[in-house]
């Protein structure tokens, strides 16, 4: 999904020259591409991150915060002298520190707070296409929540709402391939949720944009690629980008729901969990297609041309 510019928009780095971004998720599927596209341009960048050899070679071009979202006390350090944040970090699953309910909605408001004392001056959240309070799957109400937050408090912010967001090689894409092994390709569901799925590079060339140019306070901008693809239209885009041909076998949810959940709860080592699986039960369509990205000098790619096949 290449962009009108070339990767990050221009003037980003002239405009955060001076003030410090505090950015978390770094080492997540958008956090690490935004973190490199601003790395590259010499922002001066401070991530909260758990471990930071998890940064690659990027930890030696940024200031390093210990801690994470189950940490609100690691909030104040990592806020000192931050003047804009990129809140990246989020959860589809529960973890051992804290529910998806605690870590994207509960954590949002802690983390507003506290930058609310630091007096930061622009705060970024991503959230997704589809959040709202009464959704079926928890991770949309968690970020319904998250929304609420900021539109509630007194910070000057701007909310990033993508569509499935994806790259080559990523966690999903991994675990597509491996199941592309086997002699049928299981698709959980039906496969008649409708994506525009979105590159991560272009999502972050996108968040770069709104960092050089920020929109007027309290915009919700929604982040979309160029096509309407449907679940198992994007699987086959996979499987021939790995140059595989399988019929696809669509799996019913109750027996996804049930497999995964049984997994769980004996410890087994499931590659996903419910809650992640039902995301790709729920479209996520942009009202305007692909022109909020492109409004902001972006232009998005299709999966035809990234994964390539």
């Amino acid at each position: 999904m290449g962009s009108a510019c070339s990767g990050a928009p221009v003037g980003v780095a002239s405009t955060l020259s001076h003030p410090m971004l505090l950015l978390t998720g770094a080492t997540g599927l958008v956090g690490s591409h935004v973190l490199r596209l601003l790395t590259a341009q010499g922002a001066p960048v401070r991530v909260l991150v758990r471990d930071p050899r998890r940064l690659g070679a990027e930890r030696v071009r940024v200031q390093i915060a210990l801690g994470d979202l189950a940490d609100p006390d690691s909030f104040r350090h990592a806020l000192r002298g931050v003047d804009t944040v990129v809140h990246l970090a989020a959860t589809v699953r529960d973890q051992p520190v804290g529910t998806i309910e605690d870590l994207n909605g509960a954590a949002t408001w802690r983390m507003a707070r506290a930058a609310e004392r630091a007096g930061v001056g622009h705060f970024v959240l991503y959230s997704a296409i589809g959040a709202a309070a009464w959704h079926p799957a928890r991770f949309f109400r968690s970020k319904a929540l998250a929304e609420r937050v900021l539109r509630e408090s007194g910070l000057r912010h701007t909310i990033l709402a993508p569509s499935l967001v994806y790259a080559p090689g990523d966690r999903w894409m991994k675990v597509l391939h491996g199941l592309s092994l086997l002699p049928v390709m299981p698709m959980p569901g039906r496969g008649r949720a409708a994506f525009q799925p979105m590159w991560a590079e272009d999502a972050a060339a996108a968040t770069l944009a709104v960092l050089a140019d920020p929109p007027e306070p309290g915009a919700r901008i929604e982040l979309a690629g160029p096509e309407t693809l449907t679940h198992r239209q994007i699987v086959g885009l996979a499987l021939r980008s790995f140059g595989r041909r399988r019929p696809i076998l669509p799996v019913p949810a109750p027996v996804v729901r049930a497999s995964l959940r049984a997994a769980a709860a004996v410890g087994g080592a499931a590659f996903a969990t419910w809650e992640e699986a039902e995301l790709l039960e729920h479209s996520m369509l942009a009202r305007d297609g692909a022109s909020g990205v492109q409004r902001l000098g972006v232009e998005p790619r299709s999966v035809a041309e990234v994964l390539g096949g």
